[in-house]
């Protein structure tokens, strides 16, 4: 079973996603594969902020918490970064050095 350093990175999770897929047998999928099940994990989350929010919803559907599913989100976004070769960390950087120059306003 993969471990996680005490505090880990961006980098630490990414490799210990690398592990686990290789670990449950999910390594083989592709990248269209995980952004197929991303899709489906976002749907999950925006179910159990229906039911949080006190939304109507399907008596019959079940829901898990909002936390599980911002963590399967996580996994599938580190699985597919790892898929195509990118450093969160770096990406996540280098991304809100260029958000830092944009004019945020309302309209």
């Amino acid at each position: 079973m993969p471990k996680l350093t005490k505090n880990p990175t961006l980098k630490n999770f990414q490799n210990y996603v690398a592990e686990l897929e290789i670990e449950r047998g999910f390594a083989h999928q592709n990248i269209i594969d995980k952004c197929l099940l991303l899709g489906e994990e976002v749907g999950e989350l925006f179910k159990a902020v229906r039911k949080t929010e006190g939304l109507a919803v399907d008596e019959n559907s079940s829901f898990t918490e909002i936390g599980d599913e911002l963590t399967d989100i996580f996994i599938y976004i580190c699985a597919i970064a790892n898929r195509k070769g990118i450093d969160l960390e770096s990406a996540f950087l280098k991304k809100e050095e260029k958000n830092k120059q944009r004019v945020w306003k309302s309209v």
